[in-house]
């Protein structure tokens, strides 16, 4: 467990991991109690603006030519002869529990590359670093379903999909709002819609609350294992209210 950025991993592939933990400690931690507080979510079926406009042929092509235009990297947007276009989204990663990976001597690899699901007989698990993006190449046509089946192949998670959701995030008015895709939802779609800013529309993947959880179903093993969890998440809880307590106070006596 790093103490700059949190990120955790079994002990054995520590030494398979690099990552830049030179921020400051806390900056972070700020970052997420603010957007945290901030955040309101809207139902599933409760479509967006976006969802609600219908375009035809000429409209889309000139959509995707403004896109382009607006963009200031080379992740443009193609119009296809069959009038289906291909573009780029970038999906940010907020998972607040561990995912599960195929055990191997090499241990969890944060690169793209397809999950041998046949034959896993063991797993290992680790939580992803915070404030990780991914940039997928979709279809016009491809659903929000199989956006989450393509990330999680590239960070070869073996959880089932149905465990994540993939959300649409939006500001506005200082207020952020999270809406949750379904399934046969088209996020090129939306992004074309919504143009390139990020404030007006990202996408993020998150678990997927479901509802009431049926505890009786897990065995005892797997309910301990959830017990550490919690334990794990109240401790962090708790680290990150005392570090935001001390900073308040020191800001008081300094002011003082």
């Amino acid at each position: 467990l790093s103490p700059d950025c949190s990120f955790t991993c079994h002990y054995r592939c520590r030494a398979l991991v690099r990552l830049d933990c030179s921020g400051p400690p806390g900056a972070s931690d700020e970052d997420d109690g603010n957007e945290q507080v901030l955040e309101k979510d809207t139902n599933v079926d409760e479509p967006s603006e976006w969802e609600k406009t219908e375009l035809d042929q000429t409209q889309v092509e000139q959509r995707i030519k403004e896109y382009n235009s607006q963009i200031n990297s080379n992740l443009f947007m193609s119009l296809n002869k069959d009038g289906s276009y291909t573009g780029f989204i970038k999906v940010q990663l907020k998972l607040v529990r561990p995912v599960s990976v195929p055990a191997t001597k090499r241990g969890p690899a944060l690169q793209a590359g397809r999950p041998h699901t046949q034959g896993v007989k063991r797993r290992t698990s680790f939580y992803l670093p915070k404030g990780t993006v991914k940039h997928l190449h979709i279809l016009s046509h491809t659903r929000a379903s199989e956006v989450i089946d393509a990330l999680l192949r590239k960070f070869t998670v073996v959880d089932n999909p149905r465990k994540f959701a993939l959300f649409e995030r939006s500001e506005k008015d200082e207020q952020v709002y999270l809406r949750k895709l379904g399934d046969d939802e088209q996020p090129l779609r939306l992004r074309l819609l919504a143009g390139p800013s990020e404030k007006v529309l990202s996408f993020v993947l998150k678990e997927n609350e479901t509802g009431e959880v049926n505890w009786d179903a897990f065995t005892l093993p797997e309910l301990q294992n959830f017990l550490r969890i919690l334990q794990r998440e109240e401790e962090e809880h708790v680290r990150r209210l005392r570090h935001r307590y001390a900073r308040c106070r020191q800001k008081m006596q300094e002011a003082l």
